[in-house]
């Protein structure tokens, strides 16, 4: 018996070595990547500095500053409603799609590349592409409005203080509802086809059979794919910062184009520091948020989601 148990934790010893060597590339990679950056940025909250001289302590100067910082709070405001509206947008069209597509008829599949081939363009170049279609003179939407006498086509899209906010919504579903729909399609075809069949016995429809399987099965699905467009959105930089970097009145000046404005623009890297680890916060308490709220880090199988 103490021959056994000698034995067992000698395998045990084994195991978690090779655990601790098989995980340390990753874990370097990591803290390099991840973690030193961050300890840096919250430090940096704390400095003043300009790249060019040195870095020199400032205490609760800046955290004070952005509290203060009316410019600041209209940033963080148009993040949050970025981040809802698109939400609000993505989802029910990503899920709807992925639905649809993971169909076994050959014609969703033709579908399904066509959906694919925002996600295979880089966003500059899908800004600059969107750019010319939306351009208030020459633009695409400017020529076919005069063509076909549609003047509700020639818009200011691009610096309009009413819809340029929107304009930037769209675009970035454009281009990310075909990435989700890919987690939804999965989600969807990982549904025992099972429980169709007995749904379709028990006589259920086709609003019952989603309501009451496909929604509950794609719980997994949802909080992942919220997850990720929620704390994406707190990023959204590029195609803001090409198309309309702050847009008229500041309606596109969402956080990350203020974060880097205040940094390469006014070189004040330590008050940019504060408005990045602001950003970190945030996507850390809405991850951990939807965690908590929906339950998934307690679940064992997607059956956990069934009504």
């Amino acid at each position: 018996m103490a021959r056994r148990s000698a034995a067992a934790r000698a395998r045990h010893k084994r195991d978690v070595r090779a655990d601790i060597a098989g995980l340390s590339p990753t874990l370097a990679l990591y803290g390099v990547f991840i973690v030193v950056p961050v300890l840096f940025a919250v430090f940096l909250s704390f400095t003043t500095w300009n790249v060019i001289g040195g870095i020199h302590w400032a205490g609760l100067s800046n955290w004070s500053h952005f509290f203060s910082d009316p410019v600041a709070h209209h940033a963080l405001l148009l993040t949050l409603e970025l981040a809802v509206l698109s939400w609000v947008v993505q989802t029910p069209l990503a899920m709807a799609l992925g639905i649809f597509v993971a169909g076994t008829q050959r014609y969703r599949a033709v579908y399904a590349a066509i959906y694919l081939l925002p996600i295979l363009m880089s966003t500059a170049g899908i800004a600059l592409m969107w750019g010319g279609v939306l351009e208030p003179t020459f633009g695409g939407f400017a020529t076919l409005g005069r063509s076909l006498h549609l003047s509700f086509l020639n818009q200011n899209w691009l610096s309009s203080t009413s819809l340029t906010f929107f304009v930037i919504v769209a675009l970035i579903t454009w281009q990310f509802v075909p990435f989700h729909m890919l987690i939804y399609q999965a989600g969807r075809r990982a549904i025992p086809s099972d429980l169709y069949d007995a749904a379709k016995v028990d006589g259920a429809n086709i609003r019952q059979a989603f309501l009451h399987i496909t929604l509950p099965q794609l719980r997994y699905t949802i909080v992942t794919s919220s997850t990720l467009i929620l704390v994406g959105s707190l990023t959204y930089f590029d195609i803001i910062y090409i198309l309309t970097p702050g847009g008229a009145g500041g309606v596109t000046d969402v956080l990350a184009l203020d974060m880097y404005n205040t940094g390469w623009g006014q070189t004040l890297f330590g008050y940019a520091s504060v408005l990045a680890v602001v950003l970190g916060v945030i996507g850390i308490a809405v991850a951990l948020g939807l965690i908590r709220i929906t339950g998934f880090g307690s679940m064992t199988n997607s059956q956990d989601g069934m009504f």
